[in-house]
């Protein structure tokens, strides 16, 4: 099993900071580094945070770097990391730049990125981008198949009910081929529909190893019923608020899991090495 990091890089964290830390975290091993969305964030807000017992952000963030931005700054700074949306918003974004964006940090990167998405759950980031909340598993869906047009055909065009394009020249394609991996986040049953519909991979989060298995067993079967084997998609977990313990990173491995994704936080570069060597440890135990 791999071990990823996710890391939110903000207005208060040093661009020197992050330049050293991507390359630290590069040469402790890791595979992986998976930074966030929120393009908004609110004092108050009525929407519930899913993976928090009282409905709120840990940490009350009041912003965080745009993914592709962050991620491209950490391309530069690497050489073989892998480097993933954990999650992009995609139903709260214009989808033609959405496409441009993951099309060029592949390019750039060298191949190196991977597409994780979510349909979103703060209603008030919708509602301030003029964007339905209502309706954004469909329009998630219908964005999907018009980057996948783009990054596919020489003269792209789609017709959806939101989107509509015809022969266009859309360029750099992407160095992967289709396309970057597609990796839908959440638990919840429709999640894991789009999975079977549209994925190439799962991120599951804060799944303790009952909750885990349970969420595997269901995404197979919504896999066979779609005519797709289990190995045409990876299953990456985060642990979400659980704390990580040897006995937990193993059972993750026995399930399964192709990836572990970990949070880390540090202050300085020492806090940094410390706390990553830590979790290197612990999970190879």
């Amino acid at each position: 099993m791999d071990i990823g990091v996710a890391v939110p890089f903000s207005h208060r964290t040093e661009v020197e900071y992050i330049a050293g830390a991507v390359s630290m975290i590069e040469s402790l091993g890791f595979t992986s580094l998976w930074v966030p969305e929120h393009v908004l964030f609110f004092p108050e807000y009525e929407s519930k945070y899913p993976y928090s017992g009282d409905g709120r952000i840990p940490g009350e963030p009041n912003g965080i770097l745009d993914p592709f931005t962050a991620l491209t700054f950490v391309a530069a700074h690497t050489k073989t990391l892998r480097l993933g949306t954990g999650i992009c918003l995609v139903p709260q974004r214009q989808p033609v730049y959405t496409a441009k964006m993951v099309a060029d940090l592949d390019y750039l990167s060298g191949g190196r990125f991977e597409f994780g998405i979510g349909i979103g759950w703060l209603k008030e980031e919708f509602d301030s981008l003029q964007m339905s909340f209502r309706d954004r598993a469909k329009r998630c869906d219908e964005y999907l198949r018009a980057m996948q047009a783009l990054w596919t055909e020489e003269l792209a065009s789609f017709k959806g009910e939101t989107v509509q394009f015809e022969n266009c020249y859309f360029n750099p394609k992407p160095v992967q081929d289709p396309y970057p991996p597609i990796f839908f986040g959440g638990e919840s049953n429709a999640a894991l529909d789009r999975v079977a519909r549209l994925g190439n991979g799962w991120y599951g989060y804060n799944l303790d190893p009952n909750g885990a298995r349970e969420g595997l067993a269901a995404l197979d079967a919504k896999l066979e019923a779609a005519g797709r084997s289990k190995d045409s998609v990876k299953r990456y977990v985060g642990p979400g608020g659980l704390r990580i313990t040897p006995d937990l990173a193993k059972q993750y491995a026995e399930l399964g899991f192709d990836q572990l994704i970990l949070p880390l936080f540090a202050t300085n570069l020492d806090d940094l090495e410390r706390r990553a060597t830590r979790l290197l440890e612990v999970t190879a135990a």
